[in-house]
């Protein structure tokens, strides 16, 4: 885990670490925790041992909103970790969890009954209808072996990772290889979703890179002096993998031969399709460890050309490669351009990649306000989102450090367990954070890793799922007390088109102002998040237009009659469906 060096202390009036401190007693409240209120405080994520010895130990696992069963609510998944006891068929693993929205503010654990328990060493998921029958699936990414779980339309999955050919339970026995992050994307525009997944190392069970081992070099198992866990520099970066989707339910492993297998074993945490060079086609990101970043530009004849150095997407604006963890990618400026925010280590700062809408990217982290406040954290899952519904992308960022042994060392001003930050975009490009009201989501402090954002209640504001280690997970509801008005498109796509319309750009002109959304499938931190395009409107109640750019090149505009509502809108047919108020409105029209 790289990072710029030791930083000076911070501490708040308290003298408590600012990473778990610094809280107000006055001010709005922004999120409440309804994670108990909603049924999900009795799950709990377990990875490794207290101690942390091993690096896959610390990395944490992911959460997916997906409406499994479309009913129009979204559901939530967390991935659960395991134990090398497990691994090694010592102890029962641990189980994934499947929690259904049961439409009142509540979730029922259905993970049996749905078959998607994983038990396995899990790190992320994906959402993507892989084939296009209309019903969302889930790719499971672990340490060894993979998942794809089939939806069966009926509340049930299959896994059919094996058959599909995306299992990637490769390698010796002894050998479990990391995978990470995933995503699903249509890079060569034949209608059918194409999987990446992320590689980070590969673990020798019998030689675990403990402190100390011969496994791990010395030198990459010390933390300001104290004996920490190894890595990930001195171990063996793995392979990432890039599927092509053969349109038939099978895939074939493509990522060699177009050049995107992570030659030069960097440690794949995240990666993301995304279009941002805005030529209609979807690029690839990927976010590696201590390691430069990955960005593959879409040539548009199924191949891709590395751009990450030339690009300025591969280092930091020192020209220093970081701790690089999650993905949020998003049109915070409104100018039509996909900018990328990266999170890193502590004694580091996130990094803003400001695109000049060619796929060139500035570090504006400084510029925009992000840097300072949040270099005491350790930074993983992270999202734009417009919690005010104001019209413009404000960013959330969820921390935890991954060394436990932080809290014997108060002088450092460091905290194992951290709250999350949430920054206030304030429309000339600079962001503002907002301070941790005691009592209320933002003064919460877990030890985060993945997050997924989402309008879990269907009431126009963008919730929080946020997967914690060794505990259980934290719903950061919106109570934000604006009254702005807002409106959210659940696409379909048609033929030549992914179903789901992952890969799909809208653009929404209301307020004086033209807004960028993107269908994308993965981001955050080994998550994935909320497929609805969400715009805020501030105080307007009148839509001027909406322009929505398919995966299959074909260019549909309209007009939407109302705000607050959710619209399903089909490619070709215009809107084919509304909801309002969390139930099915009528007329839409």
């Amino acid at each position: 885990m790289t990072n710029a060096g030791p930083q000076e202390a911070v501490f708040d009036s308290q003298h408590r670490p600012i990473t778990a401190g610094g809280f107000v007693k006055t001010g709005p409240v922004v999120f409440i925790d309804a994670t108990e209120k909603a049924g999900l405080s009795n799950w709990r994520n377990v990875t490794g041992s207290q101690g942390k010895r091993v690096i896959i130990e610390a990395k944490g696992s992911g959460v997916c909103l997906l409406d499994y069963d479309n009913d129009g609510w979204l559901d939530i998944y967390l991935v659960n970790g395991s134990t090398l006891d497990a691994l090694a068929g010592r102890s029962p693993s641990p189980h994934a969890a499947l929690f259904h929205n049961n439409h009142d503010g509540t979730f029922t654990d259905v993970t049996a009954s749905a078959g998607v328990a994983n038990d396995r060493w899990g790190t992320g998921c994906v959402v993507g209808d892989y084939d296009n029958d209309g019903w969302p699936d889930l790719y499971v990414t672990n340490v060894g072996a993979s998942r794809l779980y089939h939806n069966n339309h009926n509340g049930t999955f299959t896994d059919v990772a094996v058959q599909a050919g995306v299992a990637l339970g490769e390698g010796p026995a002894d050998v479990a290889i990391d995978h990470t992050g995933a995503t699903f994307g249509d890079y060569d525009g034949d209608g059918n979703l194409d999987l990446f997944v992320a590689g980070y190392i590969d673990l020798d069970l019998k030689n675990a890179p403990l402190s100390g081992a011969k496994a791990a070099g010395y030198d990459f198992c010390q933390y300001r002096g104290v004996q920490v866990m190894c890595g990930p520099r001195g171990l063996q970066g793995a392979t990432d993998h890039l599927f092509h989707s053969n349109g038939n339910g099978t895939f074939s492993d493509v990522s060699k031969k177009l050049g995107v297998d992570g030659p030069n074993g960097y440690y794949g945490l995240d990666a993301l399709f995304a279009d941002v060079n805005n030529d209609g086609k979807p690029d690839l990101l990927v976010a590696n460890d201590s390691t430069p970043n990955y960005l593959y530009i879409n040539k548009g004849n199924g191949t891709f050309k590395d751009d990450s150095y030339e690009s300025g997407f591969a280092l930091n604006g020192d020209g220093r490669e970081a701790a690089n963890m999650g993905l949020a990618v998003g049109d915070y400026e409104n100018n039509g351009h996909l900018s990328v925010v990266s999170t890193t280590f502590s004694d580091d700062f996130p990094i803003l990649f400001r695109n000049d809408g060619k796929g060139a990217f500035t570090d504006n982290s400084y510029e925009a306000g992000i840097a300072q406040s949040s270099i005491p954290f350790v930074k993983f899952g992270d999202g734009f989102l417009d919690y005010d519904n104001d019209g413009w992308k404000d960013l959330f960022i969820v921390n935890g450090h991954v060394y436990p042994q932080v809290d014997q060392h108060p002088e450092w001003g460091q905290s194992y367990a951290q709250r999350p930050l949430l920054y206030h975009n304030l429309g000339d490009g600079k962001f503002e954070l907002v301070p941790a009201l005691e009592g209320t989501g933002l003064a919460v402090v877990t030890v985060g890793r993945g997050a997924a954002f989402g309008d879990l209640f269907n009431n126009g504001k963008i919730d929080v799922v946020i997967n914690n280690m060794d505990t259980s997970p934290l719903l950061l509801r919106n109570v934000n007390p604006d009254h702005h008005h807002w409106v959210e498109i659940k696409l379909v796509g048609g033929p030549g088109s992914p179903r789901d319309a992952v890969g799909t750009t809208v653009y929404l002109t209301a307020n004086g102002m033209r807004q960028r959304g993107d269908a994308l499938s993965g981001g955050s931190y080994l998550s994935s998040n909320d497929m609805r395009v969400h715009f805020g409107l501030g105080n307007s109640n009148i839509i001027d237009q909406v322009e929505i750019h398919w995966p299959s090149g074909k260019l549909d505009k309209l007009s939407l009659p109302f705000v607050d509502r959710i619209y399903t809108i089909t490619e070709g047919k215009g809107i084919t469906g509304a909801m309002c108020d969390g139930k099915e409105c009528e007329p839409f029209h």
